[in-house]
Order: C-alpha cells, then structure tokens, then sequence
C-alpha cells in the first residue's frame, strides 16, 4: 500500500453564529482585496506617479465587482456551458460555488479599463500597480480550496501525497498547495522585488506582462499535477481546460513585456 498523509479536516466554516456562517473561502476573498488594497495604495504613489491614493480606494469596488462578476460569468461559459443553458438561472446561485480565475481575470481588465477612461488614468501603467498585489488574493484562494478538501490532485506515490476526503482512498498531489505557492507566494514576490525597481516601474506594460505570463506558466505547471474536471478530463493534446485558457496569457503577456521594453527608460 502507499502511504498517504491524512487530510487534516479543517472546518471550511471559520465562524458560525447560529444560521449565519462565515467560510475560509469568502474571508480569503476579502483578506486578498483589503490587503492588496493596502498595498496598492502605496505603489501607485511610487515614480512614475499612475494614481492617486483615493482613486484606489474607490477602484475597489470596481475591482471586486470585476472578480465576482467575471469569475461567476468564466466558470458559466468556460467550464459547464451545457449544463447552465438548461437551468440558466442557476447562473446566479454563486453561492453553490463555481469560479473561474480566467472569468475573474477578463472581468477586472473590463472594470480597469473602464475606470481609467472615467478618471483620465493610463490604464497600462495603473495596471502595473495593481499587478504585483493579484497574487495576494490567488494565494489566499487557493489555500482555501485546500481547507475545503477541493480540486485536488492527480494519483501520486510522492511522501507528501495526501487522501482527500472527496477524493477516495487514493494518495493524492496536494495541488492546491503547489499551486498557492507558485500562483501565490512567488509571483507576489517576483514582482514586489521588479517593482521597487524605478526602472521597470517607467516601462508602461511591463509588470502587467510579467503578471499575465507569470500566471500562465503556473497555471500550466500546477495543472499538470491537478485533476481535471470530472465533467470534462483532457481536452486537445491532453490539456485541461485550465491550461488551454493560460496558454493565450504566455502570449499577451510577452506581448506586454517586448511592447514595454522598447519604449525609452524615463526613470
């Protein structure tokens, strides 16, 4: 038999107050936007100057409405079409669960642009202070998705793989984790460290590009280790729909980074 770490059975409901309950899941929503709020409040204010503090504090709403939204709207399209063309007004039942990082992506870019246009900003360079604080929130999700014994991964012998309570007996790749780190921990730290440079700072795109590609190489790596959707397994080549949705990021996101490296250092 192989060896399987037991899944340490964390309560996905972090406080219950009788019927109201607060899950892990909705306070790492929160936690990853007031902290990447806190900080975006302080990047925007370095050289070249892309915002004001205040016009941070009021693209939060955007910006959540953006995650929710699109995510909500991502998963709909991109992951059970079929299934919400039949019962469509269970579209709304988000709190059934259901949310796409690739919806959440293309809904904040719609809100971004849309807020920049409204307050006369650059959205490039508003955009490559609001890059490097997203990792937050990937981060926390993910270690939620742990807590919650949920997109687990793939069969494995490795020591640390562990049996999750949804899925059988097998040891599993504690995906979730892997993917925290990479999505998480280190892009936040890539680009926290790119983004003290004034340099890369004055390239308009550049931490943007650095973030969407960024992302895409860890959603195709952490994917490898990752069960796939039930309903849907392997797809073209033997790609899972999250890594046919990341490879276009590979592409845009060095599009970003050869568009911004070609325009004059101004720091």
């Amino acid at each position: 038999m192989i060896f399987a770490i037991p899944f340490p059975m964390i309560d996905p409901v972090a406080l219950a107050i009788g019927p109201f309950a607060i899950r892990w899941y909705a306070l790492a929503y929160i936690g990853g936007i007031l902290l990447g709020w806190r900080l975006a409040r302080v990047l925007v204010a370095r050289h070249p100057v892309a915002a004001t503090a205040l016009q941070v504090d009021d693209f939060v709403t955007w910006t959540t409405l953006g995650i929710i939204l699109g995510g909500r709207l991502g998963y709909v399209l991109f992951y059970r079409p079929l299934y919400y063309i039949q019962v469509p007004w269970e579209a709304l039942y988000v709190w059934q669960g259901g949310m796409s990082f690739h919806g959440g992506a293309l809904g904040v870019i719609v809100a971004t642009f849309w807020f920049c246009k409204r307050e006369g900003l650059d959205p490039l360079r508003f955009g490559d202070r609001i890059a490097p604080v997203v990792p937050i929130g990937l981060g926390l999700g993910r270690i939620a998705n742990f807590v919650n014994g949920e997109l687990w991964g793939r069969v494995a012998d490795v020591p640390w793989a562990m049996a999750f309570p949804t899925g059988g007996p097998e040891p599993r790749h504690p995906s979730q984790l892997y993917q925290a780190t990479m999505e998480g921990l280190i892009l936040f730290l890539l680009l926290l460290w790119l983004a003290r440079k004034p340099a890369v700072l004055a390239r308009r795109g550049y931490l943007t590009g650095v973030f969407i590609a960024g992302y895409g190489v860890a959603r195709l790596i952490g994917e490898h280790f990752r069960q796939p959707d039930a309903h849907l397994g392997f797809l073209t080549f033997g790609l899972t729909m999250g890594q046919i949705l990341s490879l276009p990021m590979l592409l845009v996101g060095g599009w970003l980074i050869w568009r911004s490296r070609r325009q004059p250092d101004l720091a």
